[in-house]
């Protein structure tokens, strides 16, 4: 017998059909023996349902009372999932984050768990009781909800998993695991059996939209290990855990991409010390995010200092630098928003020499020019033209073999 936790998104449970699918997968573990605790996401759409009827009633709405429209979107999954339980024969109750409680900081909008009371889960499991916890939503010292931000309820899920002890936290997707590349583009993309916490936390950050950054993140520092599996098909998914795991690690576990992208060069800037700071302090005393970074090598005195941003920042942060330019005495402000960024990942580059040679080569042979260049430790990212995408993404996948059977746990 061992514990789990188990979580399902929004696609998994976004119709009565699918919540009674669901509930016949946990009574499956259940008659088997296992411990179940179950983390729901709300049905899939509701929450930016909920979210664009706060954006209607107002045009800044206050954040606490957004939290506690957006928490409302998981009660009606969780109560659902525990009548289909009970009507199977399983005891089970709902619990929203308050109730357990998990216990977050006052961020309203972006809280983070700071600790899960586990009495009531405990006594639970120990009566042969389903708990089906909301995910995404906390509660802070002073009573009020609070929700995670994005990738909530995985985030939910994982703590919930460290604050039990359980065996393995299981996140059921719409999709049967984590692959080389995205399907969707590459069609003999592979099944990865296992990938470690690294990886995905670089393919994670990088674009790959299997699980949130955070919670991979929570879970590595845990040693928490998590398996994605699908919810609409049986298969054993694919296992996300420690290095040490494994016997021997192939060079590049996957491909990520990202079409957020767009770059903005400040074209003959002084070539002094501080004008990098002179860029870059406006775009970040406005909150934007930056990402890679190329300062060229300076040239009668001048360089050209370039770097990107989301393209959702992309205007605001051309406006922020104009009065910059002006007063660098910069020849020009160019940018680009029809970019992408690609990356190769995988923690076998650290013992494996011409990585890059081989990514790179794999561009040049289909004339794909590469604009910027940031690497790791376990990473290359290299930034194309976003009409080249596809076609890059299926040639460096091929040069470096990633056509293959799913690597052995």
């Amino acid at each position: 017998m061992a514990r789990y936790v188990q979580k399902f998104g929004g696609t998994s449970v976004g119709s009565i059909e699918r919540i009674r699918a669901v509930a016949d997968k946990v009574a499956g573990f259940r008659a088997a023996g296992h411990d179940i605790v179950v983390v729901l996401s709300a049905m899939s759409g509701e929450t930016n349902r909920l979210v664009a009827l706060g954006n209607e009633i107002s045009p800044r709405p206050d954040p606490r009372e957004m939290d506690v429209l957006q928490a409302s979107g998981e009660q009606v999954t969780i109560a659902l999932l525990a009548m289909a339980l009970k009507d199977r024969g399983h005891p089970a109750r709902s619990y929203l984050g308050h109730q357990v409680p998990i216990v977050t900081n006052d961020a309203h909008m972006r809280a983070r768990v700071e600790r899960i009371d586990t009495e009531r889960l405990a006594a639970d499991l120990s009566a042969g009781v389903v708990p089906v916890i909301a995910g995404f939503q906390g509660v802070d010292p002073g009573g009020d909800v609070t929700t995670l931000g994005r990738g909530g309820s995985d985030t939910t899920a994982v703590a919930v998993a460290v604050a039990l002890g359980v065996d393995e936290c299981q996140i059921y997707t719409d999709v049967d695991g984590v692959y080389t590349a995205d399907p969707r583009i590459v069609e003999n993309a592979a099944r990865l059996a296992s990938v470690t916490f690294e990886e995905m936390l670089e393919l994670a950050s990088l674009g790959s939209k299997v699980l949130h950054p955070r919670s991979v993140e929570f879970a590595g520092k845990y040693g928490v290990s998590l398996r994605v599996l699908s919810s609409f098909e049986d298969g054993p998914g694919t296992l996300i855990t420690t290095e040490e795991h494994k016997m021997e690690n192939p060079v590049v576990a996957g491909i990520a991409y990202s079409r957020d992208e767009a770059k903005i060069t400040m074209v003959g800037v002084p070539d002094v010390p501080g004008v990098a700071s002179k860029i870059l302090g406006p775009i970040g005393i406005a909150n934007i995010d930056v990402d890679m970074i190329v300062q060229n090598v300076g040239a009668d005195g001048l360089t050209d200092f370039t770097f990107t941003v989301k393209r959702s920042d992309y205007e605001q942060a051309k406006e922020l630098l104009e009065s910059v330019r002006t007063s660098l005495g910069a020849r020009q402000l160019t940018g680009d928003n029809k970019i992408v960024k690609v990356s190769v990942v995988g923690v076998g580059m650290r013992s494996h020499a011409g990585v890059a040679k081989t990514m790179f080569d794999a561009l040049a042979a289909e004339s794909i020019n590469i604009q910027m260049i940031s690497t790791s430790e376990i990473k290359i990212s290299v930034v194309i033209a976003e009409r080249y995408l596809e076609l890059g993404v299926r040639a460096i996948h091929s040069a470096f073999g990633l056509s293959t059977e799913p690597r052995a746990e």
